[in-house]
């Protein structure tokens, strides 16, 4: 299969088709584990955990995050907060991607990204990177971060992204939740797929290398 009509080499063409193959196959198997994710059981009942919203300072409840019947919700969990003074650069990479994602993901499902900071200090950080698509919420003192494994007790906080549903008996209920982390052995790469640097990175032959985001370049 031809996908351009340079005058590339034959070692190119035939090099370039089994790629084109490898491609097909990761897509292939893309879909099979968002197959498998769908089929998840949501059996799991969570408290309606109460937070607040960064924007009016009102407590909010996480079933209060359902804009609609049969809509799901997928929560970031933001490293920034207790002990992560500092708002973590990767995330900040990660939730500028989703403020231009919004608009375009909330036609289908809600989105927010809770954080352990403070409203002040999230609001704050928000305002400096310009999101103005995203519903921010504090978790404050609420076990909300904690029970659903995106801090420690120490407060230590880790990078995190969960889906919930909201039962036809009015109770939320857990489906899925993942980090960066998915093996002792594997601490990065967990959710590389939500963000489009690293795979645009990919496509190059210097790759990622050791680059890291930072807040500030």
């Amino acid at each position: 299969m031809d996908l351009t009509r340079l005058n590339e080499s034959g070692d190119y063409r035939r090099h370039r088709e089994q790629l084109r193959v490898a491609e097909l196959d990761l897509i292939d198997h893309v879909e099979r584990v968002a197959a498998l994710r769908r089929q998840l059981p949501a059996d799991t009942v969570v408290p309606d955990y109460e937070l607040v919203d960064v924007t009016s300072r009102d407590h909010i409840r996480l079933s209060q995050l359902f804009s609609a019947p049969q809509r799901d919700l997928i929560v970031y969990h933001f490293m920034y907060g207790k002990a992560q003074t500092e708002p973590c650069p990767l995330c900040t990479m990660w939730i500028d991607g989703y403020n231009a994602a919004a608009p375009h993901v909330t036609q289908n499902v809600d989105f927010v990204v809770v954080a352990a900071a403070a409203p002040d200090a999230l609001q704050a950080h928000a305002a400096s990177r310009g999101w103005s698509n995203l519903r921010l919420l504090s978790a404050g003192e609420s076990m909300f971060k904690y029970d659903l494994g995106s801090e420690e007790a120490d407060g230590t906080q880790t990078e995190w992204i969960s889906v919930f549903t909201f039962g036809d008996d009015g109770t939320v209920r857990h489906l899925y939740s993942k980090g960066a982390q998915m093996a002792d052995d594997r601490r990065e790469r967990g959710i590389d797929l939500l963000s489009p640097v690293w795979h645009l990175l990919d496509l190059t032959p210097n790759g990622r290398g050791d680059w890291y985001p930072a807040l500030s370049y």
